[in-house]
Parts: structure tokens; C-alpha cells; sequence
């Protein structure tokens, strides 16, 4: 008797963990199924671009899905004057897609069509099929006299030195040690910048020209002024010792400012402030440099330490999902070379949209204002060769008649 309602009690059991299973597994078909939409995209085909009308109706279609689903896709189009879709060059504008499959395609009054079964990643992020080069560039300090000379003198340049080099080890990146070049004349206001030129381009424009990158980071150290617990008037002997007292126990206020911009187009993609505050022994010996284990140490070095993680963190959410891009190297003849290669995970058969000049320089404000060449999407590059540094492919069409140079833009859809 006993046995028999053993027996029943662990059918039951069984029943009910299997009924469970049955319903978490229903509960996720559900759940990926909601994230799968089947839409149709359609693109113009301009001057017999049927690559490039190819990738800009999947983009539609990939845009469509976003729109049908709830998951929270970062996207902007517009139409130019033949009606062409055009994807915004400034903005976040790839969706968060775990998987595309094109079901059909077709042609038809001079209109690309494409049907496509879109799988959107229920978390909005993405996982990116390339790395991307991204410069890294001082943080100079708002007020110098905060820093003693008695401390450390390498935040300017370790702060954005570490926040890049997290940055490698996720490899999504490929970083640029830049810390020589600071950006703003004028910390206080950044990110503004105070010295623009009528006749140059924006100076992240150019250090991204220069150094082949795709973004560029920069920051600024805004306060790290340390509060002393004691009051401090007078002079001789006791003003001295005070003084020290305020570096061996004190409070601190740590304030860091965080910015990237795209290389392209020179907008600012990421401004992020953090603050924090220490107490206790709140100097940073002179002979630690950012990322020791003897700056780690440091109370102040400590929640640096903590900044910088965040930053980096933030910074890869931030461009997870957005297009890879690099510059055209060299034309020679009909075989294009790009600014990247093997380390940035391109492979034969890759296909990149190429971005040429639409138009001449622009200026803003009756001229006051230079903003550098409107690019547009033109073309589209098949990969058919790959070496570490540098990859070669062919173009749709001729380079010549599309208006496509050395140091314009290629860029994943």
C-alpha cells in the first residue's frame, strides 16, 4: 500500500514538473515568436544599383519590423528628392536584430522588393559582426590646482587611456591611444568646442580623418576638489599642517564628463556625467599611474577605478548597434581598398554600403559654420580579399561616375 502511493505521489510530482516545463517552454516559443515578424521593404534603384537598392529595401523592411514589434528599435529615415530611402549617417540607426532571412526579392517599375523574415532581439542589443576603431583622447581638468603637486599627474591622460582599453577587451573595439591631443581649449565648456574654423572641418573630424577611426572619445576631468575638515586661516607652522591635513584626511568631490562622437559626421553620440565622493586619505601618490594596483588602492583611485568601468560599460551599450564603418584607402582602377581588414572581422563576401560626396562643402549660418562634405549612400562594395591591415573589393558601377574618392565613407548596414 505504502508503495503504490509512493508510486502516485512521484507520478504526480513528475506530472506537474512536466506540465511546468511545457509551460515555460510555451512561454518562450511565445516570446521569440512575438519578436519574429515577416515584412516586406522597398527601395528605388538609381542609376542601375540593384546591390544598393537591394541593401536599403531590407533596411526598410528591418525599419517596418520595428515598427510592428515591441521591442524598442532606435531608427531614422528619410526620402531624398527621387524618393530614395536614405539612412541617417549621425544617428543610431541599425535595429537590435538577432537574425534576417530574405524568403523573396524582386524587381519590379524600377522598385527593389524585398520579403523578410525579421528576428528582433527581445533585450535591444545587438551582436556586432565587426570591430570597430574608436581613438581615445585627453581628459584635461577643469581646474589644474586640484590636483597637488605632490599627486599623481597621469588622470589627463589614464582616465581615457583605461576607459579604451576595457573597451579592447570586450572585443567589439580596436583602440587608439591618442592622450596627446586635447580637444577643448576650454574645458569648462566642453563639449563645445571654441575654436571653430569658417574654412576646416570640426576638429573630431580630423583626428578621426588622421587616425583612420571611426569614433572618437574625449572627456573632461570637471572636479576632483578636495573639502578639508578642518578650517584653514593664517600662516606659518599651523597653516602648513592643516593644509596636509586636508590631503591625508579629507573628502573629495569626483567629477568626470564622458563624450564620443561619430568620425563621420562629427556628432556627438554619448555625453555622460559622473560623479561621485570619497573621505579619508583622499591623495593619489605621485608615482601611481591610472589602472595600478597601487592607484586601485587609493580611496580616490578606487571610484576612479569604478568611473572608468562604468564609462566603458556605457559607452558599448551606447554603439552596440551601430553600423561598422572606414574609410576608402586607395582606388586603382575597378578594385577599392578599405581601412580595414582581418582585425576588424571583415571576410570575402562582405558587403559594404559605400557613401559618396552629394554635394560640395556645407556651411552653416551664411557660411560661418563649416560642417565638411554631405554623403549619401552610392554604391556597394563586395569584399574579395582580406589581409590584417586592409581589405579590397569591387564596386557597383564606376567609381569615377558615382563621385566615389579615396577617404570617403563604407559602412555595414
Amino acid at each position: 500500500m505504502m508503495n503504490r502511493l509512493f508510486r502516485l505521489v512521484a507520478i504526480s510530482t513528475l506530472t506537474g514538473m512536466s506540465a511546468c516545463a511545457t509551460t515555460v517552454s510555451q512561454e518562450k516559443t511565445a516570446v521569440q515568436q512575438q519578436n519574429i515578424v515577416t515584412v516586406e521593404g522597398q527601395a528605388a534603384v538609381q542609376n542601375g544599383a540593384v546591390l544598393l537598392a537591394k541593401k536599403q529595401a531590407l533596411q526598410d523592411a528591418i525599419r517596418v519590423a520595428s515598427q510592428q514589434s515591441s521591442v524598442a528599435v532606435h531608427s531614422q529615415s528619410s526620402m531624398d528628392n527621387n524618393n530614395r530611402l536614405l539612412d541617417s549617417i549621425s544617428m543610431r540607426s541599425a535595429a537590435a536584430v538577432s537574425n534576417t532571412k530574405v524568403l523573396r526579392e524582386w524587381e519590379a517599375g524600377g522598385i527593389y522588393h524585398v520579403k523578410a523574415m525579421v528576428e528582433l532581439s527581445p533585450t535591444g542589443m545587438c551582436s556586432p559582426t565587426y570591430r570597430k576603431r574608436i581613438i581615445a583622447t585627453a581628459f584635461p581638468r577643469v581646474v589644474q590646482e586640484q590636483i597637488s603637486d605632490y599627486e599623481t599627474n597621469d588622470l589627463d591622460n589614464g582616465i581615457p587611456r583605461e576607459i579604451n582599453n576595457l573597451l579592447m577587451e570586450s572585443s567589439q573595439f580596436i583602440g587608439i591611444n591618442a592622450t596627446d591631443i586635447a580637444l577643448y581649449p576650454r574645458p569648462d565648456l566642453a563639449p563645445n568646442f571654441q575654436d571653430r574654423d569658417a574654412y576646416q572641418s570640426s576638429k573630431v573630424i580630423q583626428v578621426a580623418s588622421k587616425s583612420g577611426a571611426q569614433f572618437v572619445l574625449s572627456g573632461v576631468i570637471r572636479d576632483l576638489e578636495i573639502a578639508s575638515n578642518e578650517y584653514m586661516r593664517g600662516s606659518g607652522i599651523n597653516a602648513l599642517v592643516n593644509s596636509w591635513a586636508r590631503q591625508i584626511s579629507g573628502k573629495r568631490n569626483i567629477g568626470i564628463d564622458v563624450y564620443v562622437h561619430d568620425g563621420m559626421s562629427g556628432a556627438l553620440l554619448l555625453q555622460r556625467r559622473y560623479v561621485d565622493k570619497v573621505e579619508g586619505d583622499v591623495m593619489i601618490p605621485a608615482s601611481y599611474t591610472v589602472g595600478s594596483d597601487g592607484f586601485r588602492t587609493t580611496e580616490t583611485g578606487k571610484k576612479i577605478t569604478e568611473i572608468i568601468a562604468k564609462a566603458s560599460t556605457d559607452i558599448e551599450q551606447t554603439l552596440n548597434c551601430y553600423p561598422f564603418a572606414t574609410r576608402i584607402a586607395d582606388i586603382k582602377g575597378n578594385q577599392v581598398f578599405i581601412d580595414a581588414g582581418a582585425q576588424e572581422k571583415l571576410n570575402v563576401g562582405d558587403q559594404l554600403i559605400v557613401y559618396g560626396t552629394a554635394s560640395r562643402d556645407l556651411h552653416l549660418d551664411g557660411g560661418s559654420s563649416f560642417v565638411a562634405n554631405d554623403k549619401q549612400p552610392v554604391s556597394v562594395l563586395t569584399i574579395q580579399s582580406v589581409t590584417p591591415r586592409y581589405a579590397i573589393g569591387t564596386i557597383e558601377g564606376s567609381a569615377s561616375k558615382l563621385g566615389i574618392k579615396v577617404g570617403d565613407w563604407v559602412r555595414s548596414q
